[in-house]
């Protein structure tokens, strides 16, 4: 147990330094940088029963700081209202067109499909696809533009701010948003040539249209849960410049509205994180454990007390940090850490084995995965 816990100190240590690293250098969506020019931009939007959100997703838009784009929203056969509020929007707005999605073929997972069936409206040179629950400042679009521009990217993704209510939204959601912020130097998106360090975030990527369609587009993925990740290593792959931000304070969203809705979605993506990969995947959960749980346990143990209330320093010191630079709940984030990481823990092995028994349903759709090891 005591090199369990000086392994575990060992694997802090690293990821403070990543997370003091991003806090200090990481690339922030909410820089202000002036464009070049001003291309066409058509923001692309899929909406499956939105009605709650789409309203004002649509009007934050519409607010942007820029002159020349288009948003087009699909509504993906919802059985709610969302369709009507589109149709109200395109109605008012000319620069709003509603598109009506077509069935869902076999082979295909429905985000992907409604995004393919976007792009082939789409008449911008940059294509920004985004959900239905975010909300974009007036700058998300001219900002992504410039930072497109002045490193010549064909891909950019930002990680929204997340907005959290429930208690266990406030547990889950950062901690989730801890794999990024503290497991990858975003900056090594740009500069690194590995797929295996590109990252994305599909609630925010933005593509050049060359790009987009020298990579395939969404039919290249058309069958992974995962398609943000995907997209931006077969962007790396295809030598492509890429880049992964933070998008606090210039896009928001709240992903989830209950505990039902934090188990279902994050069961449906955590297990794809590693590409449905048992090994890389159970090794990440007992690191998880060993890292932010452990010390919580064996700090109650005389001979390893001292020790750790390293870990656990070292554990409260990472969470205030990403607390501060992301603007995720404090309280919560520093007090409640080990708790939120149990969770989350729980969560990724009821996604492994519901991948496994072909279990997945996300709004009212069977999710059907061929996973190979």
């Amino acid at each position: 147990m005591f090199t369990l816990v000086l392994i575990s100190i060992a694997l802090l240590a690293a990821v403070l330094a990543v997370a003091l690293f991003n806090a200090a250098t990481a690339p922030m969506l909410k820089k202000s940088i002036r464009p070049q020019n001003r291309p066409r931009v058509s923001v692309l939007i899929p909406a499956r029963n939105e009605e709650a959100n789409i309203g004002a997703c649509i009007e934050g838009f519409l607010s942007q700081n820029y002159d020349n784009f288009e948003i087009l929203v699909l509504d993906d056969q919802s059985t709610d209202r969302t369709a009507a509020i589109i149709e109200k929007f395109s109605e008012q707005y000319p620069e709003v067109q509603a598109i009506r999605g077509e069935p869902l073929p076999a082979g295909w997972l429905g985000k992907n499909w409604a995004c393919h069936q976007l792009s082939q409206y789409a008449n911008g040179e940059i294509l920004i696809f985004t959900d239905a629950d975010n909300c974009p400042a007036p700058s998300a679009v001219v900002n992504t533009v410039a930072y497109m521009q002045k490193l010549e990217l064909g891909l950019l993704s930002a990680f929204p701010e997340k907005v959290t209510v429930t208690l266990a939204e406030k547990l889950v959601v950062p901690v989730v948003d801890m794999f990024v912020y503290a497991g990858l130097p975003l900056w090594l998106t740009y500069f690194s040539r590995f797929p295996s360090l590109a990252a994305a975030s599909g609630l925010w990527i933005a593509f050049t249209r060359n790009a987009y369609q020298q990579i395939g587009g969404h039919q290249a993925v058309s069958n992974q849960i995962v398609e943000d990740v995907e997209l931006s290593r077969l962007a790396k792959k295809n030598g492509i410049k890429i880049l992964t931000l933070a998008g606090t304070r210039v896009v928001s969203c709240r992903m989830y509205h209950s505990f039902s809705e934090v188990w279902s979605g994050f069961s449906k993506n955590l297990f794809g994180l590693v590409r449905y990969k048992t090994i890389p995947f159970f090794i990440l959960m007992l690191a998880l454990f060993a890292m932010c749980v452990l010390p919580y346990i064996t700090v109650w143990f005389a001979p390893l007390s001292e020790l750790s209330i390293v870990a656990i320093v070292m554990n409260i010191t990472v969470r205030i940090v990403l607390a501060l630079k992301y603007r995720h709940p404090f309280f919560t984030s520093a007090v409640l850490h080990p708790f939120g990481v149990l969770l989350t823990l729980l969560i990724g092995i009821n996604s492994f084995f519901q991948v496994r028994r072909g279990h997945l349903q996300w709004k009212g759709r069977q999710i059907n995965l061929q996973v190979n090891e």
